[in-house]
């Protein structure tokens, strides 16, 4: 694979769970499975291990389901601070290869070898370090895919696990890929693959072999480019470790503790995820020009709304509002709600100049937004409930909800 580009995805194996059992011995050969919390009513499996996968138990499964699966399970809460410090060590062996590491979530990467094959061996040598040097250092698995282009990287790393590699050669991928189900493919999730199965597509080689205008025709930009990457013919480059992709988007989403039965609970959980959405838009030095509101209610069916906003904003207050005014406006309540998210979108820089309405109050938004640095300022140096909307005192039916603890007089602003 000398020749032309050499594309390695590692992906940990099981990775919340290998954590789990490398920190915790005592679990080594046991049926393991690390969920959220039944209580908080984030009760599903979030990784398993590989004794709990063969009593076939899978990520997403509920947790009475995977108890029923399994009688003798061992139900583990996640530690997300340790997987952020393993998933560190991890890519900081990758870079030990190659500064070209692209992470795909927590526990995969791309590496472009292709520079690296003149020092380090080619591709598959390469591969093969990497997977004995994080079994030795670390005390985890990686299965690898190795290929000339990203999207078969990461096809062969899901071909054979736990701990193992697979190679995709250019004169070999109609073979190995081809036969695959069209949903192995990056980006084909169900309502794709059930529109493609509509028209008699039901393998990558189908995809492949379907005519580029048709596709695009039934999937929009989508379409033509699966059929790319079906036909092998994906260029996609692999960032560099320090690239960082642009904030398209901030939102915040929880699941309720119960579910909630009025308007009025809707809006506090609203305001309390604004909180957030506010303080990382001034993180990033963003202002949010929509905002984009998903419920998903107790038959766990899920409705998204959007809206432009008249300004541009970082408050949380003109977000939470913009969310209860798409709720109020398009949610009919047939059924109680269960999750919601609120996400600020249409993102630019804080800086950017703006067209000033006719009938704003240019003088009053310059005052409040001067309040909002402050409280901003408030809450880095004594904390996020230093200064909070009276609306959030009292129980909001969210996880770990602290925020009727009022232990002296503070400051609030409705």
């Amino acid at each position: 694979m000398k020749n032309e580009r050499a594309i390695l995805h590692s992906d940990l194996n099981g990775f919340y769970a290998s954590v789990e059992i490398m920190l915790n011995p005592a679990l080594r050969d046991k049926a393991v499975a690390v969920c959220g919390s039944t209580e908080d009513r984030h009760g599903i499996v979030l990784a398993k291990s590989e004794k709990a996968k063969k009593f076939g138990i899978k990520t997403g499964m509920v947790n009475w389901e995977a108890r029923k699966r399994c009688p003798g399970l061992l139900v583990v809460p996640p530690q997300y601070d340790q997987y952020l410090k393993y998933s560190k060590l991890v890519r900081e062996i990758y870079q030990r290869f190659t500064d070209q590491v692209e992470p795909y979530g927590m526990d995969e990467c791309w590496l472009d070898v292709t520079g690296s094959q003149n020092v380090c061996g080619d591709a598959p040598a390469i591969a093969e370090e990497i997977r004995h040097t994080v079994r030795e250092e670390l005390g985890l698995t990686v299965s690898i895919g190795v290929s000339y282009n990203k999207i078969f990287a990461k096809l062969g790393s899901d071909m054979k696990k736990p701990d193992a590699i697979t190679v995709i050669r250019r004169s070999e991928f109609r073979d190995k890929i081809w036969p695959l189900p069209v949903s192995n493919l990056l980006y084909v999730g169900q309502a794709t693959d059930r529109k493609l199965a509509r028209y008699g597509i039901q393998t990558i080689g189908e995809l492949a072999r379907a005519p580029r205008d048709f596709l695009k025709s039934l999937l929009g930009k989508n379409g033509e480019v699966l059929w790319i990457f079906a036909n092998g013919e994906d260029q996609s480059r692999v960032m560099k470790s320090e690239f960082c992709s642009p904030v398209k988007s901030v939102g915040h989403g929880i699941t309720c503790t119960s579910d909630l039965e009025t308007g009025d609970e809707v809006w506090r959980v609203m305001l309390y995820l604004s909180q957030d959405i506010g303080h990382r838009l001034r993180v990033h030095d963003m202002k949010a020009n929509g905002v984009q509101i998903a419920v998903k209610d107790n038959t766990l069916a899920c409705r998204q709304y959007q809206m432009q906003l008249p300004m541009a904003t970082q408050s949380p207050m003109e977000i939470a509002s913009a969310a209860r005014c798409l709720f109020e406006n398009n949610y009919d309540w047939h059924t109680l709600v269960r999750a919601i998210t609120v996400r600020a979108i249409n993102l630019q820089p804080k800086c950017t100049p703006q067209q000033l309405l006719l009938f704003d109050d240019a003088a009053r938004r310059a005052r409040l937004e001067k309040l909002d640095d402050t409280i901003e300022a408030i809450r880095e140096r004594y904390g996020k409930w230093a200064v909070h909307p009276a609306a959030l005192l009292g129980s909001l039916k969210i996880p770990g909800d602290s925020s009727h603890e009022v232990i002296m007089p503070g400051v609030m602003y409705t």
